[in-house]
C-alpha cells in the first residue's frame, strides 16, 4: 500500500515515478538523515530536482 501511494503522489506531483524511486532508495541506502526525510517527498524532491537543473553550472577553469 505505501508503494501505491508513493507512485501515485508522483504521479500527482507530476514525477517520473522511476526515477524518483532510483534516486530516494539510493539515498536512504547511503545514509540519508532521519531529519530531512520530508525533503524526499515526491513534490520536495521535484523542486529540488528542479532547482538544481536551473542552477548555473560551474565549469572548471582551464588552463
Amino acid at each position: 500500500m505505501c508503494v501505491y501511494t508513493l507512485v501515485a503522489t508522483c504521479v500527482l506531483a507530476g514525477v517520473d515515478p522511476q526515477a524518483y524511486l532510483t534516486d530516494v532508495l539510493e539515498k536512504l541506502s547511503r545514509g540519508w538523515p532521519r531529519r530531512r526525510l520530508e525533503e524526499l517527498l515526491p513534490p520536495m524532491w521535484k523542486a529540488s530536482r528542479e532547482a538544481a537543473a536551473q542552477a548555473p553550472s560551474v565549469s572548471p577553469a582551464t588552463t
